[in-house]
């Protein structure tokens, strides 16, 4: 037989045996799943109310406590258990004994197991070794657990299984717990920073007749009492810049968007951002802004403005790197401009470093090419990349020096994009002009163009204020400042194949 099939039949034996415990327990009267026990004390309370008391006040005070959470761990020694106890804020060790308990409740109680949920009332105190435990007078089981704690077979470092079955990971993981918590904080940290600012938060359409706002492929739904087709939002951006012109001039939301595109530690099909617009202002406005709130952010959450990724310290103070596009193309690509501004010998070098040029594409987007592969992973400190060239920026204001490029900027960090911003388009006639240029990409192979937006158009016939706005990626910030190299692991739930059997 071998390992697999063996470690197979161990795990199936141990579900059987926890299963015959299960039905001796329900046997005996023990209900597997009550309501009603009342939990008094949460363990974070207990610790940091009585973590520094010394035995001799604890034994003064007699502290009594009720707590309820998952049994980790369990440790027998004949007529007394010591088991951990953990609930959503800590872990607290347990001191059960017969004499206690009583012999019959003590019997029942030696049925429970590691990754059972249990209610305990006690009094603390400490042990021999100093440790702060409840000594307990009732246990009840509260749920009966049917399948052992994960790392009886899989252990803890099988990634799959973390990503597949988040709910393990989280039980016996301190790291991800971590992770999720401070997602919440960075998240609403980020909610109060522009709501102090006079931002409103909304909430826009994530199915969408058109989707627009960025270049991507989205996922096809259907309406069936409408009889049309839907597309899951590839970005909110049509709809807020809508709001600017109904009058809203400051508005963001924290959204959920979703591009059928491929998967690695950048990128999920579906994906947090936060997007918000701010009438009146520049893009320039818009790198201040995002300066500050990513400084302030990182000292918020991790104590300091300069943050550990992967073992480089990122600096996130003020006083960020700014670089035109075609600058860094230069400076930091090391392509020299008489090779970037020539189509031909922009082409031969995309095609030099095996990417695949489509027929009639733009300078514009062979530039891009050329910084995605020259450029991108080398910005590792903040940088701003700004003056991106009109090809490849179909919503973004043309600069007035120079409309080959646009107002618009880009944030990397550690090799990756963080940010996309610009000051926004509000001439009718010219987004018109290029959405119409956007189908006729379209129509030649590339399915990553805008389509046409009549009514956005109509929007802005109406008259957008002049405006910057921004999208921030939320789960790549998340990764930055919690030190994870994928993107799943700061994604409760990510997007993975299908079980093999």
């Amino acid at each position: 037989m071998n390992t697999e099939t063996s470690s197979t039949t161990t795990e199936a034996q141990i579900l059987r045996h926890r299963k015959e415990k299960a039905q001796f327990l329900r046997d005996a009267g023990i209900p597997l799943y009550p309501n009603d026990f009342r939990r008094t004390h949460l363990v974070a309370d207990i610790l940091a109310a009585h973590g520094q008391a010394d035995a001799a006040a604890l034994e003064h005070t007699a502290i009594s406590v009720g707590v309820a959470g998952r049994i980790m761990t369990l440790r027998s020694f004949g007529k007394v258990t010591f088991f951990h106890l953990q609930d959503t804020s800590g872990r607290l060790q347990v001191y059960v004994q017969r004499d206690d308990l009583g012999a019959e409740a003590y019997a029942l109680f030696k049925k429970f197991e590691a990754g059972d949920i249990v209610g305990v009332q006690g009094i603390l105190f400490r042990t021999k070794t100093g440790e702060l435990t409840v000594k307990a007078n009732t246990v009840r089981l509260i749920t009966k657990s049917i399948r052992p704690l994960p790392e009886k077979f899989h252990g803890l470092k099988d990634v799959e299984l973390r990503y597949r079955q988040r709910y393990l990971d989280l039980m016996v993981n301190e790291r991800p717990r971590e992770i999720f918590r401070k997602r919440t904080a960075i998240i609403q940290f980020i909610r109060d920073f522009l709501n102090a600012r006079g931002f409103l938060e909304v909430e826009t359409p994530m199915m969408q007749p058109i989707p627009g706002g960025a270049a991507a492929r989205p996922f096809i739904t259907h309406h069936n009492a409408l009889n049309m087709d839907l597309y899951l939002r590839i970005a909110p951006e049509l709809y807020l810049k809508r709001l600017l012109v109904g009058g809203f001039e400051r508005v963001y939301e924290i959204n959920r968007n979703f591009r059928n595109e491929g998967i690695d530690t950048k990128h999920n099909p579906e994906f947090t951002m936060i997007e918000f617009y701010w009438a009146y202002a520049t893009y320039e406005d818009l790198m201040d802004l995002t300066e500050e709130l990513f400084a302030s952010l990182a000292q918020a959450v991790n104590g300091s403005t300069t943050v550990i990724y992967q073992g480089q310290e990122i600096h996130l103070a003020h006083g960020w790197q700014r670089l035109s596009f075609h600058e860094s193309l230069e400076r930091i690509g090391n392509v020299s401009p008489t090779v970037f501004t020539d189509y031909a010998r922009c082409k031969e070098l995309v095609q030099r470093l095996g990417e695949p040029v489509a027929k009639n594409e733009k300078l514009g987007k062979l530039q891009a090419k050329l910084f995605d592969n020259l450029v991108e992973p080398r910005l590792i400190q903040p940088h701003f990349i700004y003056g991106y060239p009109t090809d490849i920026s179909p919503l973004s204001r043309k600069n007035d020096a120079n409309p080959e490029i646009t107002d618009r900027f880009e944030l990397f960090i550690c090799g990756q994009e963080m940010a996309n911003a610009f000051s926004e388009l509000n001439d009718p006639v010219d987004q018109r002009e290029r959405f119409e240029e956007q189908v006729r990409e379209r129509s030649q192979g590339d399915d990553e163009a805008h389509l046409m937006d009549d009514d956005y158009i109509r929007a802005l016939e109406y008259g957008m204020p002049p405006a910057a706005g921004e999208g921030i990626g939320i789960d790549r910030l998340v990764m930055l400042l919690t030190d994870s190299p994928s993107i799943r692991e700061v994604i409760l739930f990510p997007l993975l194949r299908p079980e093999t059997s």
